[in-house]
Protein backbone atom coordinates (compact mmCIF):
# COMPACT_ATOMS: atom_id res chain seq x y z
CA UNK A 1 0.00 0.00 0.00
CA UNK A 2 1.70 3.25 -1.22
CA UNK A 3 0.63 6.97 0.49
CA UNK A 4 -1.86 7.67 -1.83
CA UNK A 5 -3.85 4.53 -1.26
CA UNK A 6 -3.56 5.72 2.31
CA UNK A 7 -4.95 9.21 1.70
CA UNK A 8 -7.02 8.18 -0.87
CA UNK A 9 -8.65 6.06 2.38
CA UNK A 10 -8.93 8.86 4.18
CA UNK A 11 -10.72 10.93 1.95
CA UNK A 12 -12.82 8.33 0.55
CA UNK A 13 -15.19 7.37 3.69
CA UNK A 14 -16.94 9.80 6.12
CA UNK A 15 -15.00 10.25 9.21
CA UNK A 16 -17.35 11.15 12.08
CA UNK A 17 -16.32 10.19 15.65
CA UNK A 18 -17.93 8.01 18.14
CA UNK A 19 -18.35 8.73 21.59
CA UNK A 20 -15.75 9.23 23.86
CA UNK A 21 -15.17 5.89 26.31
CA UNK A 22 -13.38 2.85 26.83
CA UNK A 23 -11.73 1.01 24.27
CA UNK A 24 -12.54 -2.14 25.47
CA UNK A 25 -16.03 -1.17 25.75
CA UNK A 26 -17.00 0.02 22.31
CA UNK A 27 -15.00 -3.12 20.84
CA UNK A 28 -17.71 -5.69 22.36
CA UNK A 29 -20.87 -3.38 22.82
CA UNK A 30 -20.46 -1.27 19.44
CA UNK A 31 -22.96 -2.65 16.81
CA UNK A 32 -21.03 -3.26 13.10
CA UNK A 33 -21.92 -0.94 10.79
CA UNK A 34 -23.98 -3.29 8.35
CA UNK A 35 -23.97 -4.42 6.01
CA UNK A 36 -20.64 -5.57 7.00
CA UNK A 37 -18.54 -5.15 3.31
CA UNK A 38 -16.30 -7.79 3.75
CA UNK A 39 -15.76 -9.55 7.58
CA UNK A 40 -18.71 -10.97 9.19
CA UNK A 41 -19.56 -9.61 12.29
CA UNK A 42 -17.30 -11.34 14.60
CA UNK A 43 -14.89 -10.68 12.57
CA UNK A 44 -14.93 -7.16 12.66
CA UNK A 45 -15.18 -6.91 16.35
CA UNK A 46 -12.05 -8.64 16.46
CA UNK A 47 -10.24 -6.11 14.07
CA UNK A 48 -11.80 -3.54 16.46
CA UNK A 49 -10.88 -4.63 19.36
CA UNK A 50 -6.90 -4.92 18.01
CA UNK A 51 -6.98 -1.66 16.37
CA UNK A 52 -8.07 -0.35 19.82
CA UNK A 53 -5.20 -2.09 21.58
CA UNK A 54 -2.60 -0.85 18.74
CA UNK A 55 -3.99 2.96 18.57
CA UNK A 56 -5.72 3.79 22.37
CA UNK A 57 -7.78 5.96 23.21
CA UNK A 58 -5.90 8.88 25.45
CA UNK A 59 -5.94 12.12 26.04
CA UNK A 60 -6.88 12.17 22.12
CA UNK A 61 -8.78 9.48 20.30
CA UNK A 62 -7.94 6.59 19.35
CA UNK A 63 -8.10 4.13 16.19
CA UNK A 64 -11.89 2.99 17.14
CA UNK A 65 -13.06 6.81 17.31
CA UNK A 66 -11.37 7.27 13.94
CA UNK A 67 -13.20 4.92 12.77
CA UNK A 68 -10.46 2.85 11.33
CA UNK A 69 -11.73 -0.73 11.74
CA UNK A 70 -14.18 0.40 9.15
CA UNK A 71 -11.42 2.23 6.69
CA UNK A 72 -9.60 -0.68 6.47
CA UNK A 73 -12.43 -3.12 5.87
CA UNK A 74 -13.19 -1.17 2.79
CA UNK A 75 -9.84 -0.35 1.19
CA UNK A 76 -9.33 -4.82 1.72
CA UNK A 77 -12.91 -4.96 0.16
CA UNK A 78 -11.63 -3.07 -3.12
CA UNK A 79 -8.40 -4.83 -2.92
CA UNK A 80 -7.29 -8.05 -4.24
CA UNK A 81 -8.37 -11.54 -2.84
CA UNK A 82 -4.65 -12.08 -1.40
CA UNK A 83 -4.67 -9.50 0.97
CA UNK A 84 -8.27 -10.02 1.74
CA UNK A 85 -6.92 -13.91 2.54
CA UNK A 86 -4.43 -12.46 4.60
CA UNK A 87 -6.54 -10.66 6.95
CA UNK A 88 -9.52 -13.21 7.45
CA UNK A 89 -6.86 -15.62 7.97
CA UNK A 90 -5.18 -13.59 10.53
CA UNK A 91 -8.25 -12.17 12.58
CA UNK A 92 -9.06 -16.44 13.03
CA UNK A 93 -5.75 -17.30 14.11
CA UNK A 94 -5.67 -14.38 16.57
CA UNK A 95 -9.18 -15.66 17.56
CA UNK A 96 -7.78 -19.66 17.81
CA UNK A 97 -4.93 -18.06 20.08
CA UNK A 98 -6.70 -16.51 22.14
CA UNK A 99 -9.20 -19.33 22.40
CA UNK A 100 -6.19 -21.89 23.07
CA UNK A 101 -4.94 -19.74 25.85
CA UNK A 102 -8.39 -18.08 27.61
CA UNK A 103 -11.11 -19.93 26.64
CA UNK A 104 -12.92 -17.71 24.21
CA UNK A 105 -12.71 -15.49 21.05
CA UNK A 106 -10.00 -12.53 21.07
CA UNK A 107 -12.82 -9.59 21.47
CA UNK A 108 -14.71 -11.57 24.47
CA UNK A 109 -11.16 -11.63 26.24
CA UNK A 110 -10.15 -8.90 28.98
CA UNK A 111 -8.04 -6.50 27.66
CA UNK A 112 -4.99 -7.73 29.73
CA UNK A 113 -5.64 -11.32 27.84
CA UNK A 114 -5.85 -9.37 24.55
CA UNK A 115 -2.28 -7.04 25.31
CA UNK A 116 -0.36 -10.69 26.17
CA UNK A 117 -1.99 -11.95 22.86
CA UNK A 118 -0.58 -9.19 20.72
CA UNK A 119 2.69 -8.72 22.90
CA UNK A 120 3.45 -12.08 22.04
CA UNK A 121 2.33 -12.18 18.39
CA UNK A 122 4.77 -8.41 18.20
CA UNK A 123 7.49 -10.28 19.96
CA UNK A 124 7.49 -12.91 17.97
CA UNK A 125 7.73 -10.67 14.51
CA UNK A 126 4.28 -12.85 13.73
CA UNK A 127 4.13 -11.67 9.78
CA UNK A 128 -0.03 -10.77 9.78
CA UNK A 129 0.43 -8.66 13.54
CA UNK A 130 3.28 -6.34 11.69
CA UNK A 131 1.42 -5.70 8.28
CA UNK A 132 -2.13 -5.18 10.99
CA UNK A 133 -0.16 -2.95 13.41
CA UNK A 134 1.31 -1.38 10.16
CA UNK A 135 -2.29 -0.68 8.58
CA UNK A 136 -3.80 0.34 11.45
CA UNK A 137 -1.33 3.00 11.93
CA UNK A 138 -1.20 4.08 8.39
CA UNK A 139 -4.73 4.24 8.37
CA UNK A 140 -5.22 6.31 11.37
CA UNK A 141 -2.58 9.25 10.80
CA UNK A 142 -4.76 9.33 7.13
CA UNK A 143 -7.90 10.16 8.80
CA UNK A 144 -9.08 13.61 10.28
CA UNK A 145 -8.45 12.39 13.41
CA UNK A 146 -5.09 11.17 13.10
CA UNK A 147 -4.02 13.85 11.26
CA UNK A 148 -5.43 16.84 13.97
CA UNK A 149 -3.10 14.52 16.48
CA UNK A 150 -0.07 14.41 13.88
CA UNK A 151 -0.10 18.13 13.86
CA UNK A 152 -1.34 19.35 16.97
CA UNK A 153 0.22 22.22 18.09
CA UNK A 154 0.88 23.36 15.60
CA UNK A 155 3.11 21.03 13.69
CA UNK A 156 2.12 21.63 10.52
CA UNK A 157 5.72 22.28 7.83
CA UNK A 158 5.37 25.81 6.73
CA UNK A 159 6.65 24.17 3.45
CA UNK A 160 7.16 20.73 2.00
CA UNK A 161 10.14 22.04 -0.31
CA UNK A 162 13.95 21.68 0.77
CA UNK A 163 15.59 24.53 2.27
CA UNK A 164 18.58 23.67 1.25
CA UNK A 165 19.67 26.98 -1.81
CA UNK A 166 20.89 23.92 -4.21
CA UNK A 167 17.35 22.28 -4.05
CA UNK A 168 15.17 24.89 -4.43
Amino acid sequence: MNRRDLLRLGAAAPLGAMQAGAQQDKARTAAPRSPRLLFDDHQFLTLTAMAGLIIPATDTPGAIAAQVPMHIERWLNDGDAESQDVYIQGLSRLDGDAIRSHGRPFAACSQAQQTAILEALDGAGDPFFRKAKSLVSQTYYATETGFKELNKGGRIPITFACDHKTHA
